[in-house]
């Protein structure tokens, strides 16, 4: 193709990730070496019958003037990022100095804020991601040998997961888990323990958030599957069904071979994906056992005082640097083996 046919092909593309993508990150990042201007407060005498004290309050004109002056707020450099909501360099410092195990370390480091959602974040990521793809990969399999008449519908089933929003998805299951609602009531039936309940505990609410995070992916990862299914060369196919191989045998050395650049790219989509975990938290109602690098943005933007757009600016900057770190080896194997294709 004519380099000046393929600058006016992709030229539409660019332009909008440019302004759509490109923009806002670096909007993003020029808000995150700021933090909010300081309140000016004043002294107002205040008299009554019993005398007369003086009282500090906001000077509301000169706190909006300074505000409308510095838009963006105090220039704080980098300082955002190393204070304790984010990387925390001090308090990891004096962690290392002060402890004397390794465990109570990694409990002072795992009590911050930031990697405190770090962990969440990377544990549902990778307890997600791998059921996500063999399940999808499996159903549709087991669809594909259906006939045509049960097939729609079939399909239709198994997608719906995906045409429920996140949240709404989430506040059904959240209901359907209470004491109140089918599963948790079944289960308080099933054991005989009336103040049995799966929000009893941390850990049962991490697993109830993956188990939702591995529902509603896997149809995502079932039409992927399902789409590449249907481009499988049947050359190959009949010439070992004449060889006498078995169901299994053709699906390991013919179907998940030709299927592998789609599991790579259905892999990068959910670790990206997951990697911004935020509606199963708020449907559940789990900020308190379970918080994500997404929530922490939720949370500096909708502050009761100010809304904190630095520390938002920050964590958004951390969280594409930790998807980039995320995705780093899987790109450099598909590149690789890319080349060697060539």
């Amino acid at each position: 193709m004519p380099h000046k046919t393929f600058f006016w092909f992709f030229f539409p593309t660019g332009l909008a990730m440019i302004l759509f993508i490109g923009l806002p990150i670096v909007s993003s990042f020029f808000q995150s070496l700021h933090i909010e201007n300081e309140q000016v407060l004043m002294e107002v005498e205040n008299c009554d019958p019993f005398g007369c004290k003086m009282n500090v309050r906001v000077d509301v004109e000169a706190t909006q003037k300074l505000k409308e002056e510095n838009p963006l707020g105090r220039f704080n450099g980098l300082g955002t990022y190393a204070d304790r909501n984010h990387l925390a360099f001090d308090e990891i410092k004096e962690a290392w100095n002060t402890s004397s195990t390794i465990n109570e370390f990694k409990d002072i480091v795992l009590n911050l804020p930031f990697y405190k959602a770090l962990l969440f974040t990377l544990t549902f990521c990778f307890a997600v991601t791998p059921p996500v793809i063999i399940l999808g990969f499996i159903v549709a399999l087991s669809i594909n040998t259906l006939s045509k008449s049960i097939k729609g519908p079939a399909i239709f089933g198994t997608i719906l997961p995906m045409i429920v929003t996140p949240l709404i998805g989430s506040l059904v299951l959240f209901w359907m888990i209470d004491s109140q609602g089918i599963i948790g009531a079944t289960i308080q039936i099933l054991f005989d323990d009336p103040n049995l309940s799966l929000k009893a505990s941390s850990g049962l609410t991490w697993i109830t958030l993956i188990i939702y995070g591995i529902w509603h992916n896997t149809p995502f990862a079932f039409v992927v599957f399902y789409a590449a299914l249907q481009t499988v060369p049947q050359d190959p196919v009949e010439a070992a069904l004449i060889d006498g191989a078995s169901r299994y045998q053709r699906v390991r050395y013919i179907v998940i071979p030709h299927l592998y650049p789609v599991a790579t790219f259905i892999m990068l989509i959910c670790l990206m994906d997951n990697f911004r975990v935020f509606e199963p938290i708020i449907g559940f109602k789990a900020e308190g056992v379970a918080q994500s690098l997404s929530w922490m943005i939720y949370q500096d933007l909708r502050n009761e005082n100010k809304m904190l757009f630095g520390s938002a600016g920050a964590t958004s900057m951390l969280t594409i640097i930790g998807i980039a770190i995320l995705l780093t080896p899987v790109l450099i194997r598909t590149w690789r083996e890319f080349k060697t294709e060539r």
